[in-house]
């Protein structure tokens, strides 16, 4: 039979049929022996093969193949630093949720996920959430950070997702699309989800904070068929975000703005640090580049990692 996984718990995994059925599966032992770094060899949004078997009473599937991935977000596992964890894969988009206070999002963590999605070729939309709550200076602050990611050719959007200020643009956005929801802890990814779907019923941060704690790390995200023709994954918070398996020549290659100035560098190798007649450097010093995103280009070169508490 084939399917899609709709969600994960580390050991058992939901997969949605071809007819439409659930059906509770685990996966063959051999998936852990076949050199897998990832934390979890199976992630939702994955395209599978299973058979059912019944134990006992029960009727249960086993996966017994992974189909291509056209794509799939991932990160370094937060508790075993040499693996990785596959957040979701087969993505049409992700919504990218971004809040300046309860909790702040730094541009270091929005740099390092635009970068992972760049390098698999998913496309991003910034949403900047909480808009109502802002004070002058930080809606200032918003219109900064839209006009430079929108420079750059990202799709960007101020919402209130308590309100419903702007959830229609959303939803005309992701319609017959295979959607992610992304971003830390309270920024509002599940209130967004249920002013799209009121019927989910998805439980916000307010009280789900206390119960995710210590446990985000683990990334499990869920799919959900939602009723306008489209699908989301909602996941819960992300901390850090530690950029996976890049050579130091090809990270800049996934800054838009770096990679449109590249060919005007004298070396064609140029690393945009201390290289002669180097076109980003020269743009940087004319305020043609974002020096925020020069900052998180050098802390992804030098492998430093993102700490979200880090000051800007």
């Amino acid at each position: 039979m084939n399917g899609t996984v709709y969600k994960s718990t580390g050991s058992w995994y939901t997969v949605k049929a071809e007819d439409g059925a659930f059906y509770e599966c685990r996966i063959k032992g051999k998936f852990r022996t076949q050199g897998i770094k990832s934390t979890n060899p199976v992630a939702v949004g994955d395209h599978v093969v299973f058979e059912l078997e019944t134990i006992g009473n029960e009727t249960v599937g086993v996966i017994s193949a992974i189909g291509e991935r056209k794509n799939y977000i991932i990160r370094k596992s937060v508790k075993l630093s040499k693996q990785t964890h596959i957040i979701a894969s087969n993505l049409d988009q992700v919504f990218l949720l971004v809040t300046l206070n309860n909790p702040m999002t730094f541009t270091s963590f929005i740099d390092r996920f635009l970068v992972t999605a760049e390098a698999y070729d998913i496309p991003v939309v910034l949403l900047f959430n909480k808009m109502d709550t802002y004070s002058e200076e930080e809606t200032g602050e918003v219109a900064f950070l839209m006009d430079l990611y929108s420079k750059i050719g990202y799709t960007c959007l101020q919402i209130e997702a308590k309100s419903g200020k702007n959830v229609d643009k959303v939803k005309e956005m992701m319609l017959g699309k295979t959607s992610m929801f992304a971003g830390h802890s309270g920024v509002g990814k599940s209130t967004l989800v249920n002013a799209l779907e009121p019927g989910l019923h998805l439980r916000t941060a307010e009280i789900s904070e206390q119960h995710l704690q210590g446990q985000h790390t683990t990334t499990f995200a869920e799919m959900y068929d939602l009723s306008f023709d489209a699908r989301i994954i909602d996941t819960p918070g992300i901390k850090g975000f530690g950029i996976v398996d890049m050579e130091k020549e090809e990270i800049g290659d996934y800054f838009p703005e770096f990679f449109e100035l590249k060919g005007h560098c004298k070396f064609n190798n140029c690393l945009h640090l201390d290289e002669p007649k180097c076109a980003v450097k020269e743009a940087l010093e004319n305020d043609e580049v974002a020096w925020s995103r020069y900052r998180s280009y050098v802390q992804m070169l030098t492998g430093e990692e993102d700490n979200p508490y880090r000051e800007r």
